[in-house]
């Protein structure tokens, strides 16, 4: 009889096998003989479900990198050996599949490969920006403060993120608490109002007749609705994550209004100080421009600065190709990065746009926050009071007040 079996050894690696016993029992055994702690232990063929539902739990999330950096960077600024360094890391690590990871890239660089190498083999944890600061490191000698860089880089945007994140749970829980009146009002308030006042035979309200079309119309048809808007919505995300689905998508949502210039100053600021980094890291202009456009994060800025990319390969300068699209390039960005070829400082022009759009996004932000609470207040409690207007004025009439 076979098993498959995941287990880990003395220095905490996971293995992964196939071990032919007369029982389950005698498997386990046998695999504690050879000094194996078992995680899991199944038949031949049959994957422990348990094991599928942990993976669900082993996402690496971008404070998980921040500290790995943080931490590799103290460490080897304190001259411990790399390979030493990463199993250290690697046992205090919680998240197993970071933990895992980060094994495997201490055995490859055991092996004798390079750190940016090795990393480059986990491009879902580490991006192409992130191991090209490393290899930037490597060369120059500086990998500690390529590693520090790139902890403080993460988490500022982690920072962003989730305060932006934060910032969006009031909103949804507001939508959702009137989402759940609506549906209690449409499928149990309205049908019943609707038999009492159907009994007293008078004139109905427009408001209420309206109201009471549409709690019929949601109980006889709600089920198709839903079942259509759902199917819109996934035929929508799967567009959209379609190259061409994607560039329409980036390209309409710069346009909309507020949402639209907030992103725009994140897209500006990122793409200046990854700019600025890479060029100050000694990568050349054209692949630093390269790994640049991969991680903007928006179609039409990566378009963009491949086309830079392009022109400056002929001889042009960055600055005049900017000025070509200052509908996504302001003035004073062009102007900066016109300065800093000049006098031979991109990367410190770059830096100081960083710095004014990074205060600009902060300020976008709390203005963003100061806005949408107070509207969607009054635009959901405006439907609220709607609907308890339609019930409240044939009541209203029947008291004959």
């Amino acid at each position: 009889m076979k098993f498959n079996y995941q287990a880990r050894n003395k220095k905490g690696d996971i293995q992964i096998g196939t071990v032919e016993a007369s029982s389950r029992e005698a498997a386990l055994s046998l695999l504690q003989k050879n000094n194996l702690f078992i995680t899991s232990l199944e038949k031949a063929g049959a994957i422990p479900f348990y094991y599928k539902k942990i993976k669900l739990f082993e996402r690496v999330s971008k404070r998980d990198i921040v500290n790995f950096s943080r931490q590799l960077a103290l460490m080897f600024k304190s001259k411990i050996p790399l390979v030493q360094a990463l199993g250290s890391i690697a046992e205090q690590t919680k998240n197993p599949g970071l933990k895992e990871s980060i094994l495997a890239i201490s055995k490859e660089v055991e092996g004798g490969a390079r750190f940016s190498q090795a990393l480059s083999g986990y491009p879902k944890l580490f991006s192409k920006f992130y191991v090209s600061m490393v290899k930037s490191g490597e060369i120059s000698g500086t990998l500690s403060g390529s590693l520090t860089y790139l902890a403080d880089h993460l988490e500022k945007e982690y920072y962003l993120q989730s305060k932006i994140q934060g910032a969006m749970i009031y909103p949804i829980l507001i939508v959702v608490v009137v989402v759940g009146v609506l549906v209690m009002m449409m499928y149990f308030v309205i049908p019943n109002m609707t038999k009492v006042l159907t009994e007293t035979g008078q004139e109905l309200p427009l408001l209420t007749k309206i109201v009471i079309n549409l709690s019929n119309f949601s109980r006889a048809w709600g089920w198709a609705v839903l079942l259509f808007f759902i199917g819109l919505l996934v035929a929508f995300f799967r567009y959209i994550k379609t190259l061409e689905g994607k560039r329409i998508k980036d390209r309409v949502i710069l346009r909309a209004p507020v949402i639209g210039s907030f992103l725009k100053m994140i897209y500006l600021s990122r793409f200046a100080e990854n700019l600025s980094v890479l060029i100050k890291g000694g990568l050349p202009i054209s692949q630093s421009l390269e790994i640049t456009g991969e991680i903007v994060g928006n179609e039409v800025y990566r378009d963009i600065i491949s086309e830079i990319k392009e022109e400056v390969g002929r001889g042009e300068k960055i600055s005049s190709v900017l000025s070509e699209h200052s509908r996504y390039f302001p003035p004073l960005l062009t102007q900066m990065v016109s300065v800093g070829e000049k006098t031979g400082t991109l990367d410190e022009s770059l830096m100081n746009v960083v710095e004014f759009y990074q205060k600009e996004v902060e300020r976008a932000i709390n203005n963003l926050l100061s806005i949408i609470e107070p509207v969607m207040v009054i635009v959901l409690g405006g439907i609220v009071a709607g609907l308890m207007g339609a019930v409240m004025l044939p009541l209203y009439k029947m008291g004959g007040i």
